[in-house]
């Protein structure tokens, strides 16, 4: 089956749309999807960036801005820009690598980008996001506790470190089989696309006759 990587930031804007849409995209292509939550902090650092690029250059932040409403719109969604930005994904991305989230990773992703840009909640504080939680019919105080443990943070690491192996900048990104990159929400159709003919030709095999 194809597959595809969506490598996603909780403080990014534009993967709130994408996320918000990847799983009736991929169910209709016929890709299955791996939900990768990374930190995109120690990737601008690396590049040399202290802070976002749309708050660095305020033309491009105020642009965004707009575009994500329109996107918003255009998709049906709610949208309210939160009090600060970018706020910080450390506590949300820990908590999706937990392994009692694992299961429910997408669903608990979506309730996060809601709260943050639908709803202007703080998703760096745990009352927020023990409530997402309770709300999945998780134990919330269990999940916390096993997020502030090493492994949970090593495995954070480990996931950032793998998003700067394959040259992500930014979020969110999509990754097929074979390592072709795909930056923004505007590319996911693309991403899918291209994961189908990467299988597609693999079938085919040299002489062009299917498998």
């Amino acid at each position: 089956m194809p597959h595809l990587d969506f490598w996603y930031e909780f403080a990014s804007t534009y993967s709130y749309p994408a996320a918000m849409r990847i799983e009736a995209a991929a169910k209709q292509a016929g890709v299955a999807v791996a939900w990768r939550p990374f930190l995109l902090g120690p990737i601008l650092k690396a590049q040399g960036l202290d802070n976002s690029p749309f708050e660095i250059f305020p033309i491009k932040g105020a642009y965004m801005w707009r575009d994500v409403e329109r996107i918003c719109e255009a998709q049906g969604l709610a949208f309210r820009r939160p009090d600060a930005f970018p706020q910080s994904g450390l506590l949300a991305a820990r908590v999706a690598l937990t392994a009692a989230v694992a299961p429910v990773r997408p669903a608990f992703s979506r309730k996060v980008y809601l709260a943050q840009f639908a709803e202007g909640r703080p998703i760096a504080e745990e009352e927020t996001i023990s409530a997402i939680l309770t709300a999945l019919k998780l134990d919330a105080e269990a999940i916390l506790d096993d997020s502030r443990s090493q492994m949970v943070k090593e495995r954070l690491r480990a996931e950032t470190a793998e998003a700067m192996r394959v040259h992500l900048f930014g979020a969110p990104s999509f990754v097929t089989g074979k390592g072709e990159v795909f930056w923004g929400n505007d590319r996911l159709d693309a991403a899918l696309a291209w994961a189908v003919q990467e299988t597609q030709t693999e079938r085919a095999g040299p002489t062009g006759a299917t498998r």
